[in-house]
């Protein structure tokens, strides 16, 4: 009974604790505009399918997709497990459904230990990519820190599951060998009926009792960590890839997309009655392009929570390759962090927090009238933004489409059409178009040639 009153209230705290945790990141997502991106729900599903569920697009590197797959199978097949654990601790049962599913349950669990081995394999496998071979695209500057540890802690924590899991069952083989009582016969699993015996042979029953539940709540504690670790984690992906696969974009990757206030300007200028409407005149002026992440859309704000901090946008970016400082992990990963900082002063309901121009209005803090003197260029910097060729490979590398290439442009767009600035090389290009219709500066209308050849014809 004592067991079950704790595993209840440890229950009870993870989720207490961690929901709060979810909500806020759901809260940051939506700071971002509305933005609709589903057309075709069946391509979406199917996207979801064999992206993020099939991890598809992970197999153009063949060899850590591989390594990548046995974590990721392992992953999802010890989730029967976890459902049992949880049963098991609430009821105060062991081994619940072995006795529904007869053999068939001892073909199941065979099957988890087995991912687990390969699991185990895997998670070497890239600690050591990480920490001994370092691959270079887990070692640029962005990665110093919290993003080095936070990789390496997943990892750890996959061993300490896995020693979880090892001491659980193969204690329980060697009690059920035994005929212990309460350790019902499960049949041979594929690993722990030979390992359980060959750790831990020989020693008393209650010693092999200790062991079977050190091994269980190693387990699902390590779990309820999990949880709660998830929201400060890159790892969050397990849960945002999904959606984010389902919310992507379905157009072509290159496509920009229009911005109203420049198809607005542009429809005024082709009416000129529209042009001096007075009520136009009196709106605010629009804003162009981004600055901050409430200028973004909730969907590039979902790419950024979403990023696996793989760096295989930065790693094939032709920029980043020949030595230029953009790197498209790090803007992703500089967008989440200002979302995440915005957050926060949301929190704290600070009053400092407020536009200065709605102070006087003794509303509480918000997110629609916060302001905190900052923005992304505090984030990333301008040389960043200009050295993007729009080449779209860091689009095709992600293999949960992400795409990195939207909030530069975003960006671009803010520093160009808001606050006519950008490099000095860029300009004379700027003020040819807005002259002449041409980047060449050419003075004749780029339209002269139809008008000449309709002339002709007619």
């Amino acid at each position: 009974m004592i067991q079950i009153i704790a595993f209840a209230v440890l229950t009870i705290a993870t989720f207490a604790i961690a929901a709060p945790k979810y909500l806020k990141i759901r809260r940051n997502i939506l700071l971002g505009q509305d933005e609709e991106t589903v057309v075709d729900k069946g391509l979406a599903i199917r996207n979801t399918i064999l992206i993020a569920l099939g991890q598809k697009k992970m197999f153009k590197r063949f060899i850590p997709a591989i390594f990548h797959l046995f974590i990721y199978v392992a992953f999802l097949f010890t989730q029967i497990e976890l459902i049992e654990i949880f049963i098991d601790g609430f009821f105060g049962q062991h081994r619940f459904f072995s006795q529904a599913l007869g053999g068939f349950y001892t073909v199941i669990i065979s099957t988890i230990e087995i991912l687990s081995l390969l699991a185990f394999v895997g998670t070497l496998v890239f600690l050591s990519r990480r920490n001994l071979i370092k691959v270079p695209r887990f070692h640029k500057p962005e990665m110093e820190g919290w993003p080095k540890l936070d990789g390496n802690i997943i990892l750890y924590l996959e061993l300490v599951l896995l020693i979880g899991i090892t001491c659980m069952n193969g204690a329980d083989q060697v009690l059920q060998g035994m005929g212990a009582e309460h350790y019902t016969d499960t049949g041979n699993f594929a690993v722990t009926s030979w390992l359980g015996p060959a750790l831990f042979g020989g020693l008393s029953e209650g010693t092999l009792i200790g062991i079977e539940r050190f091994g269980w709540w190693l387990h699902i504690l390590t779990v309820f960590a999990f949880i709660n670790y998830l929201p400060i984690s890159k790892h969050l992906h397990i849960f945002l890839a999904f959606p984010n696969v389902y919310y992507a974009r379905q157009t072509a990757a290159g496509k920009m997309v229009n911005m109203p206030e420049v198809e607005k300007e542009v429809r005024s200028m082709m009416d000129p009655d529209a042009a001096f409407d007075e009520s136009a005149m009196e709106e605010e002026l629009p804003i162009f392009g981004s600055s901050d992440v409430q200028q973004l859309s909730w969907k590039n704000i979902m790419d950024a929570y979403s990023c696996t901090e793989c760096g295989r946008c930065t790693s094939v970016c032709p920029a980043n390759q020949t030595g230029k400082k953009l790197s498209p992990r790090k803007i992703l990963m500089d967008i989440r962090d200002r979302a995440t900082e915005i957050g926060e002063k949301l929190d704290s309901g600070d009053k400092q927090y407020i536009a200065e121009d709605k102070r006087e209005s003794g509303e509480d803090l918000s997110a629609i009238n916060f302001n905190d003197g900052k923005n992304l260029f505090d984030y990333i910097t301008r040389e960043e933004i200009h050295a993007c060729t729009t080449c779209n490979a860091c689009v095709e590398a992600c293999p949960i489409l992400i795409n990195p290439l939207d909030p530069i442009l975003r960006l671009r767009r803010y520093e160009i059409l808001t606050e006519s600035a950008g490099p000095s090389d860029w300009t004379p290009m700027f003020t040819s178009v807005e002259n002449s219709g041409s980047v060449w500066a050419i003075s004749d209308d780029r339209d002269k040639w139809r008008d000449e050849l309709l002339a002709k014809e007619d």
